[in-house]
């Protein structure tokens, strides 16, 4: 499942800048390295043994030492550049993908289809009363309610799904190989677990209703089109369910 886990109350922890020393004297580095490897490394370097004087052995110490430093220092940017590639796909309360990595999954997912002909399922799913929920508990527990259904979602999702937050109060699925049918069935599951385990706020049990729908991602599709046929099928179950319970 193709996700991090979520949290509202920890971050990642970022990277710190590991402290680098000034480069360490040629007597330091040359106590801490076999004598043989500076030989090795004069023989590669083509320096004749008649020729590997003192100086010439602080020399290539001192040159080493440097080059370990720049290793270190390009290990350290290579996982800094990690890390913010992570935060640039992640939604920014909840440690999913964001629209923009969940998109770009969609359109693999569907060049998956132009090339094999096996479709894929987009469950779109939307939290009804988000507003009721900020305007009676505050803002922070409309945060967690959303946490709290993004937690439940993925408890019920395989390691092959992939879950993102699309904006606001809305989610995508991509069940990978998944037909409709299977999609629909997935997307009943998610909704009784959260009536199993409701959001507990203040002492007090506060039932989340989502609407959904499902959308095949087939062949020739783009993701705009797929997220928005979507939307508008998944309007009309939201607008059924409250049409239900007026």
């Amino acid at each position: 499942m193709k996700i991090q886990g979520t949290s509202n109350v920890s971050s990642a922890k970022p990277i710190r800048r590991k402290t680098i020393g000034k480069t360490r004297s040629a007597s330091a580095v040359s106590s801490a390295a076999p004598a043989r490897n500076i030989n090795d490394t004069a023989s590669v370097l083509g320096i004749p043994e008649a020729e590997m004087t003192p100086k010439v052995r602080n020399a290539i110490m001192t040159l080493m030492a440097e080059v370990e430093n720049m290793r270190h220092e390009i290990e350290i940017a290579h996982r800094r550049i990690s890390e913010l590639e992570k935060l640039a796909d992640q939604d920014s309360l909840i440690e999913i993908s964001n629209r923009r990595a969940f998109v770009r999954e969609m359109t693999r997912m569907i060049s998956y289809s132009d090339r094999y002909g096996i479709n894929s399922s987009l469950i779109f799913l939307d939290m009804n009363d988000l507003k009721i929920i900020n305007d009676t508990y505050g803002h922070k527990a409309g945060d967690q309610a959303l946490v709290h259904i993004a937690k439940t979602m993925i408890g019920g999702l395989r390691d092959s799904d992939i879950i993102g937050r699309l904006g606001g109060d809305e989610f995508g699925i991509i069940l990978p190989k998944a037909n409709e049918a299977n999609a629909d069935s997935k997307a009943q599951q998610i909704l009784a677990s959260l009536d199993e385990n409701p959001l507990i706020l203040n002492g007090k049990k506060v039932p989340l209703k989502i609407a959904y729908d499902i959308y095949p991602l087939h062949s020739g599709l783009s993701p705009d089109q797929a997220l928005d046929h979507a939307d508008k099928k998944m309007y009309s179950h939201k607008k059924s369910m409250k049409n239900k319970e007026s």
